[in-house]
């Protein structure tokens, strides 16, 4: 990378009542060292890559997970083919213990082909890993998911949710950027990314700046980490994140909680946005980004403060019941 970037706000481990107040209300990145160290998986994982493998063996369903697959010229990264038309990976659906052997075959070649097991819902692949290592920072319905691969790099990307990522075993190198960095970091299709969240086109470890000269910009707002077993990182929403897996082996274990209103209806809003109003002349574009100000983005008091509470209709707090009616009704709109 052309340069390093700030290292980011870290604490020790701390309660629940602490990391509400002090954390996620703040809507900073922190590193939450040993927040995880007592997990048994932990423990196993600073043991040796043998030790954790042969418990998440142990711990298997059998139920499959999704996989990537790399060929070693692509060294872990997960991308675009070359004619940008595909990407440059092969999908599998196989159990964890599957993965782990391959991970154990390909750690004889270097370089290695890329295998890993991505966001893999815990519940159904390790039932027993489940109730064995819980996270007391969170509500036991907040479900967790695992990642498990060798030498693996996401691009920056971009998850609508909270964020907890506790790593097991390995170490994970982790870059974040503010969302408002978004114009520097040159970011791909929004309707046809890799892993399914827009990615940074920029290579981290090799940064065209002459292609994407902004990026020297984005990389003054960098925050970075590294992360091994026992440790874990808070990340906001909408916070662009780096992950770069580091050793052979490399266990992770997240936790999304707090997404608006249901998988990527964030997203979903913007492309309805984009389809709806970006073709229309300079003028009116500006109106309805005056509008968007208003009813969206601004102080919510500000719209509604004169309008009988009776009547506040969609600029009022609305339940989930009458959410999930007036998104229906949406539905039907768009249909027609």
């Amino acid at each position: 990378m052309a340069a390093l970037p700030r290292p980011m706000v870290e604490t020790g481990r701390l309660d629940r009542a602490q990391f509400e107040r002090d954390i996620v209300a703040a809507a900073q990145p922190v590193v939450l060292r040993g927040l995880v160290a007592d997990w048994p998986a932990v423990r196993l994982g600073r043991e040796s890559p043998e030790a954790i493998c042969k418990y998440l063996i142990e711990c298997d369903s059998g139920a499959p997970v999704d996989v990537l697959l790399l060929r070693p010229e692509e060294k872990g990264r997960i991308f675009y083919n070359a004619a940008f038309d595909g990407f440059n990976f092969l999908r599998n659906r196989l159990p964890l213990a599957r993965v782990v052997e391959q991970i154990a075959r390909y750690s004889a070649f270097d370089p290695a082909p890329a295998v890993a097991a991505q966001s893999a819902p815990v519940r159904a692949c390790l039932p027993r890993f489940l109730d064995e290592n819980r996270l007391a920072l969170l509500d036991a319905a907040i479900e967790p998911r695992i990642w498990l691969g060798n030498a693996v790099t996401v691009p920056a990307h971009f998850d609508d949710a909270h964020n907890i990522a506790c790593v097991v075993a390995g170490r994970r190198r982790f870059t974040l950027f503010p969302p408002q960095q978004i114009a520097n970091l040159y970011i791909g299709p929004i309707d046809f990314a890799p892993t399914g969240a827009p990615i940074s086109l920029v290579d981290f470890a090799a940064p065209d700046l002459e292609r994407f000269p902004r990026f020297a910009e984005a990389l003054e707002h960098a925050l970075g980490a590294e992360l091994g077993p026992g440790d874990a990182i808070y990340i906001p929403p909408l916070w662009w994140h780096h992950v770069r897996s580091l050793e052979l082996c490399n266990v992770l274990v997240n936790y999304w909680w707090g997404a608006s209103h249901g998988n990527n209806a964030g997203l979903d809003c913007l492309t309805h946005a984009l389809l709806s109003l970006r073709g229309l002349p300079p003028a009116q574009r500006a109106a309805w980004a005056a509008l968007f100000e208003h009813y969206v983005f601004a102080d919510p008091q500000t719209a509604v403060a004169h309008i009988p509470p009776a009547r506040h209709g969609v600029l009022g707090t609305l339940g989930d019941a009458a959410i999930r009616q007036r998104r229906a009704a949406l539905a039907d709109k768009l249909k027609s």
